[in-house]
């Protein structure tokens, strides 16, 4: 079987919610959904849940499960609705407004957003759909501005839109987001992710929401402006994974500084031993074309050199016309680059525990001998967690556990292929069968030859690592 190190995750949209169409992504390559609270309802959202558990509940054992990324909408500002898309011509003149009674198809364009005209001074930019189309404020009333139409194009509804520079004054998880949150708990979603986090307080809410409810499912904080960007190490320290969202991103800081943004995102992420995740525009191309541009690959590459976790499809699965190319691509993309090094950020893991630096030595130990892969015995997935931290290069970490929930959790976690097991309360019981599902896993191979951690069998440390022949 070929192995990649970094988890893909796809946006599930019109083009991929069926069935069948899941079934081939997950066969693919599809690691983890993506549910987009933005556009989804939650009568939609339970029909991709129960498809998704469907196809966790037929596949074998050496078949990785999915997991669910519930991705809320946060404090954004949108334009109104439309049923069809308007024309705005580069030199025109329009109002955007903040009364409720217009929408997107008189003369006015609504915006969500009642702080909007206080927000902006004239001469502003105001950037609508991914910066695709862009507004410069000529004048303002209490309601209203007028403002020029500096890059044009076709608006549909609920358009996102960026105020670059501005500090919006909306709350960090709103009244919608928290009714989908209580969803995606009901629903047992493994990951709920929190839009526009500018600090570690944004984050506090969600966390309070999940651990009254007893949720195990874990936050991923989206960086999408210069605030989460200035706060980046706190965030890291709060969160359990990262997610550095490009499209605002690129409006709301420097879109030629971007690249740099992300690395020093992906660097923090190392840093404090994080999942990380780079989103928007991999393929954006494949939307409508069969294959990427090469700077297209070439970005993907960039992101698996950094030590991305995962990479992440939005409209390319969402609403494009070739999904399971895209992870096609990306799959064959990341077998090749992942042969060579990564840039090295893992070495400056802080390390703050014993077993984070016992799992830096079984990494170290795993490569010296050339070892077919780490067997990481955990409940919680903490040693997985660990071991990945490291960035094992092209070695495989084997993790086990008798939680289902970490077993779902693990398809974020870079280099780890994961394995359930009911009982996890003797130590050769629990060896014999990950003997048994990796002599199964490389079929007719022989000699193999594993470094075993266990956080659960090796509390005094020990027996913390062993090497394992088969």
């Amino acid at each position: 079987m070929s192995f990649t190190r970094s988890k893909i995750i796809c946006t599930i949209g019109p083009a991929t919610n069926s069935l069948a169409m899941l079934r081939k992504l997950h066969k693919a390559g599809m690691n983890v959904v993506r549910i987009n609270m933005s556009h989804a309802t939650h009568k939609s959202a339970v029909s991709i849940i129960s498809k998704i558990n469907k196809i966790n509940n037929e596949t074998d054992k050496l078949t990785q499960k999915i997991g669910i990324l519930l991705d809320t909408q946060g404090p954004e500002i949108r334009t109104g609705d439309t049923s069809l898309p308007i024309e705005l011509e580069v030199g025109d003149e329009v109002t955007l407004t903040i009364r409720d009674q217009i929408d997107v198809e008189t003369s006015s364009i609504k915006v969500n957003y009642k702080d909007l005209v206080h927000s902006v001074d004239v001469g502003s930019r105001i950037s609508v759909d991914n910066g695709l189309i862009n507004f410069k404020v000529l004048s303002k009333d209490s309601e209203t501005l007028l403002c020029k139409v500096l890059h044009g194009g076709k608006l549909g509804s609920k358009r996102h839109v960026n105020l670059p520079g501005v500090r919006v004054n909306l709350p960090s998880i709103t009244a919608k987001d928290i009714e989908d949150i209580d969803f995606g708990i009901k629903h047992d979603v493994d990951f709920i992710a929190a839009s526009f986090v500018r600090n570690k307080n944004d984050l506090e809410k969600l966390d309070e929401i999940l651990k009254k409810n007893k949720s195990p499912a874990k936050i991923i904080a989206k960086i999408e402006n210069q605030d989460g960007l200035d706060n980046i190490d706190e965030i890291c320290q709060s969160a359990w994974g990262v997610m550095v969202a490009r499209g605002d991103l690129g409006i709301e800081t420097s879109l030629t500084d971007l690249p740099n943004i992300q690395r020093n995102i992906m660097y923090a992420c190392a840093k404090w031993g994080k999942r990380s995740i780079v989103a928007t525009h991999l393929l954006e191309s494949m939307i409508n074309n069969p294959t990427p541009t090469r700077a297209e690959v070439t970005d993907i590459a960039n992101a698996i050199y950094e030590g991305a976790d995962a990479i992440m499809l939005s409209g390319e699965t969402g609403i494009g016309k070739y999904p399971v190319d895209c992870v096609d691509f990306l799959k064959s993309i990341s077998f090749k680059t992942e042969k060579f090094k990564t840039l090295g950020y893992e070495k400056n893991l802080i390390t703050e525990s014993d077993w984070e630096y016992i799992a830096v030595a079984a990494k170290n130990l795993a490569e010296s001998i050339k070892a077919d892969g780490i067997i990481a015995v955990t409940r919680t997935g903490a040693t997985a967690s660990y071991i990945s931290n490291a960035k094992p290069s092209g070695i495989p970490i084997f993790t086990f556990t008798n939680n289902k929930s970490t077993l779902k959790q693990l398809s974020l976690v870079g280099s780890t292929l994961s394995f359930y097991i009911p009982t996890l309360n003797n130590h050769d019981k629990t060896l014999k069968k990950a003997e048994r599902v990796l002599k199964e896993y490389y079929k007719k191979k022989k000699n193999l030859k594993f470094i075993m951690v266990s956080g659960i069998f090796s509390e005094d440390h020990s027996e913390a690592i062993q090497i394992i022949n088969f």
